[in-house]
This record gives structure tokens, sequence and C-alpha cells, in this order.
């Protein structure tokens, strides 16, 4: 208990998956935390859990795709818990299944807007605030499939375009602002049983089932791993146990790209 006691921490896409497992685990090692999401009633029922389990909470609806609303979302975070030691940039979509030559340019805009121009942005419109408070550690949410390619049903690929972009933004920050304490970290999940990954299965062809056939053939370990096994990843790099640590990768695949 207490690895990032009295640390503030804002989450993005904190409302399911691997974002609401992410708050329940700050608050749960005592960082009071910002929920941020699009689902208001969901981002709230994760501040009323933690709330409940004696752990500090609020809620921001936050689409992390409109600039204005990140800005004014994230001055109103500093305004009320007057410092940002902690940004988590999980927020995402999966989108479309289609080779590329399928694609039709909105369907690749509304990927790469959530996904690279989100995490853009809560960098964006965050580090200001963490260089006033003298450092602090940034964790951005990539994939497997920002370090590889794929074919077939899954994954969608415009979902490997923007997690490789964020896998060197990830990079470009980490060099960029270390000489101001922020870290700067990036982590790598394989296929993790989210909502997310669910709404990729009802599209393939073989549905639910098949997926589930299919991630046993992919991942050595056998199984898709849980939201709990990315949020420990990201108290790891929130905390000040990875003080040495920037511009890394940690993957959490199962064994996926080891392969």
């Amino acid at each position: 208990m207490g690895r990032v006691k009295g640390k503030i921490a804002v989450v993005t896409g904190g409302a399911m998956g691997i974002g609401r497992a992410t708050c329940l685990l700050l608050a749960e090692e005592e960082a009071a935390v910002a929920v941020t999401d699009i689902d208001d009633n969901a981002g709230l029922a994760v501040v009323s859990q933690i709330t409940k389990n004696g752990g500090k909470a609020q809620y921001w609806h936050m689409d992390v795709s409109n600039e204005e609303e990140v800005k004014h979302a994230l001055e109103n975070i500093y305004g009320n818990f007057g410092k940002i030691d902690i940004l988590v940039n999980n927020a995402g979509i999966s989108g479309v299944t289609k080779p590329t030559h399928e694609i039709e340019e909105n369907e690749w805009n509304k990927v790469i807007d959530i996904d690279a121009k989100g995490v853009f942005f809560c960098c964006k419109h965050t580090v200001p605030y963490m260089i006033q408070g003298g450092g602090g550690s940034i964790v951005n949410i990539s994939s497997v499939y920002g370090l590889v390619g794929a074919v077939g049903d899954s994954p969608p690929y415009p979902y490997h375009a923007a997690k490789g972009a964020v896998r060197l933004m990830t990079k470009s920050d980490a060099l960029c602002y270390a000489r101001h304490n922020i870290r700067v970290n990036s982590i790598h999940p394989s296929w993790i049983w989210t909502s997310l990954v669910e709404e990729v299965a009802k599209r393939s062809q073989g549905g639910l089932e098949s997926l589930k056939e299919q991630i046993k053939s992919l991942v050595p370990l056998g199984y898709a791993g849980e939201p709990n096994d990315i949020a420990y990843g990201v108290l790891y790099l929130a905390s000040g146990e990875s003080k040495f640590v920037t511009g890394s990768e940690l993957v959490i695949d199962g064994g996926y790209i080891a392969r």
C-alpha cells in the first residue's frame, strides 16, 4: 500500500477496462485520481467505487480528441488538486478492421484522432503543470501492434498506425522533458480481455468464440490477459520505483512478440 501516496493521477478512458482497473489500483495505492472519460455514468460509477473503498477520486468529462475540452478539463483538475503528478494516456478505440486500400478517410481519422492525437493533446496540456510541480510520470498505453505488424481479422489497421505513433511520441517526449524530471514511458499490451477486444471479436468473421480460440494460439501463455495485468505495469511506471526509467517500452503480452 502507498506506492503512489500523495500523488495526483489523471487517467483518460478511466471508465472501463484497463482505465477502470488503473483508476482503482492507483486509488488503492493512495493516489488521488481524476477519472476522465466520455461515458459519464460509467466514470461516476468508478469514482463511487473508489470513494466507497476509502479512496479519493473525482470525475471529469473529457473527449481526448477535442483539444479545447482537454485543455479545460486539465485546467479544472489542476485547479482542484493543485498539481498533476501522473498522466495515464489510456483512452482509445479499435476502429475498423479493413486493409489499407479499403479504409475510408473518416474511418482512419477517427482512430488517429483518439488514439494518437488524444495522447498529444493530453501531454501538451499536462506537461506545463508537471514542469511547474518539479516533475512527473506520463504513461502512454500503446500496444504490441505499435511494435509489430499483423494480418487477418484483427487488429484493425489504423490502430497499428496510431499505436506506433504513440510509441515514438513517448520516446521523443522522454528525451525532451527529462531535464524537467518528467519521465515518459509506454506500455504495450497484447490481448487483454476488455470491452474493446469484445467489439473487435463481434466484428470478426468467426465471432467471440473464434477470437478466444485464436488468442489461445497466438499468446504463448494460452490465454488473454486481464485489465489488472496492465494496471500493475502502470503503477510501477507511475511510482518512484521506476525513477530511473524513461523512454522505455514495457511489453505485457503473455509472450506474444517473443515468438
